[in-house]
């Protein structure tokens, strides 16, 4: 694997682009969650396919698809961070995340299993998390079932973290921001009930909340278990996708009472919610946004607020 461009800062986040194979590039990140040092959290992102088949409206990963990751070169994006700091392989960070969430649909790419099998002997890391998430397409129930036993397995007392993106309540905005057959939410709510155990972290429902992509607490409270899902809002990233299908963020001043008031009934049945709003910084760097090949092999254009890179010679 071969590092031709990289942005950013250590002591925020790191974007590295990679060619892997002739004219075959990835992207992964290494990230901090301020004012957690590196020693107290450090995540890791890497991309599982080159390209996504499932096409996103917000996402720029889709609109090209080059096939999956192999699990050598899912293992390199982790490495190269890993070594450069670690050369021993020790993580000394009490909570170290590997999240399977920056280019590619996860649970479309059977390498990803191999992976989580090997990462508890691969690394020394008693905060080892792996983070995996998904769109929960139709054809990848195989693959979901088998998480549950490398679940169990290996990542035991919480050391696993699954999440659902789901974005709206309604079927038909769903089918347009994920323009691919999917499971519903009844059958995520099926899911989570054969997932999770005692001493599991509750399953994640993520929200990139965007205006005219409703959120309904009666919905969601009428289908999910509170006690095994969490619910994550998150602001739609500045990707040019998103820009191009017209979809706003609306976790904003202008949308704050309805906001405010969603996650309040939210709360009074009975769910978690995390509110995330990453650094303002990640957006221009691009860490917390995805995904830039695309654009950036065909055109290197760019968008303000995000995906400055630097190429190395």
């Amino acid at each position: 694997m071969r590092i031709i461009g990289q942005s950013g800062c250590d002591n925020l986040a790191v974007v590295y682009m990679a060619e892997t194979a002739p004219k075959k590039y990835v992207e992964f990140v290494e990230s901090l969650q301020p004012p957690f040092p590196r020693e107290e959290k450090w995540v890791l992102i890497v991309s599982t396919m080159y390209g996504c088949p499932v096409g996103c409206a917000m996402c720029d990963a889709g609109g090209w698809y080059k096939g999956k990751i192999s699990t050598e070169d899912i293992l390199a994006q982790i490495d190269y961070p890993v070594l450069k700091r670690y050369p021993d392989r020790h993580i000394p960070a009490g909570k170290f995340k590997i999240q399977f969430a920056r280019m590619g649909e996860p649970s479309l790419n059977e390498n990803v299993l191999t992976v989580l099998d090997m990462l508890p002997e691969r690394y020394g890391a008693d905060g080892l998390m792996p983070c995996l998430s998904t769109v929960a397409p139709a054809k990848a129930s195989c693959f979901f079932d088998r998480l549950i036993e490398i679940k169990n397995n290996a990542y035991g007392n919480g050391h696993f973290q699954f999440q659902f993106s789901v974005h709206s309540t309604d079927d038909k905005i769903r089918d347009k921001i994920m323009p691919v057959p999917k499971w519903s939410l009844e059958d995520m709510a099926r899911y989570g009930e054969k997932y999770f155990r005692p001493g599991d972290r509750k399953l994640t429902l993520n929200f990139a909340l965007a205006e005219n992509c409703p959120v309904s607490p009666d919905k969601i409270a009428d289908i999910f278990d509170p006690d095994l899902f969490l619910i994550k809002t998150t602001p739609i990233n500045p990707t040019l996708s998103a820009q191009q299908n017209g979809i706003n963020n609306s976790l904003n001043d202008r949308n704050k009472k309805l906001t405010d008031n969603m996650i309040e009934k939210l709360r009074k049945f009975g769910f978690d919610v995390i509110v995330s709003v990453g650094e303002l910084e990640e957006n221009r760097i691009g860490s917390n946004c995805g995904q830039y090949i695309r654009r950036f092999l065909n055109d290197r254009s760019k968008i303000d607020a995000a995906y400055e890179y630097e190429i190395v010679a």
